[in-house]
């Protein structure tokens, strides 16, 4: 009967696993924070939502049982390019699984992160090209 369930178990594991693009970002978690916000602004989008990781897990600590402090701050900036999107939606419409897009910032043992996923390659290169410009500006800021 285990051997079922870890069988079944791993077979919900997905095939590829997707890998993180990162920078460091010589400054606080707030001016880093604002400086990604700012990026994305400056190329004329919308930051629809902004998921504050950070806070929520340190608000849930307790009530899942747990006193691990992950993250000292982490926020993800999600939105979303009409002309990227299309784009790559006409190539693939299953792109639409990667909409919207994100840039994370997080501070951790002192040193702060910003960056963004990384896509398949093809049509998603013209995405993760965009991602690359916001965070390198973000990270120069």
């Amino acid at each position: 009967m285990h051997r079922l369930a870890l069988i079944l178990s791993l077979a919900a594991l997905p095939v590829h696993a997707e890998e993180a693009i990162t920078y460091s970002y010589d400054g606080s978690f707030e001016d880093a924070a604002f400086a990604v916000e700012t990026a994305i602004v400056n190329r004329g989008f919308v930051v629809d939502h902004v998921s504050h990781v950070g806070e929520m897990l340190a608000r849930t600590a307790e009530d899942v049982g747990s006193d691990v402090e992950i993250f000292e701050a982490a926020d993800v900036y999600l939105f979303c390019s009409a002309t990227l999107s299309r784009q790559v939606m006409e190539a693939d419409p299953m792109n639409v699984v990667h909409c919207p897009y994100n840039i994370f910032v997080y501070a951790r043992e002192g040193e702060v992160t910003v960056g963004h996923r990384d896509y398949p390659e093809g049509p998603m290169d013209a995405v993760k090209d965009m991602l690359r410009e916001i965070v390198e500006e973000a990270v120069a800021f």
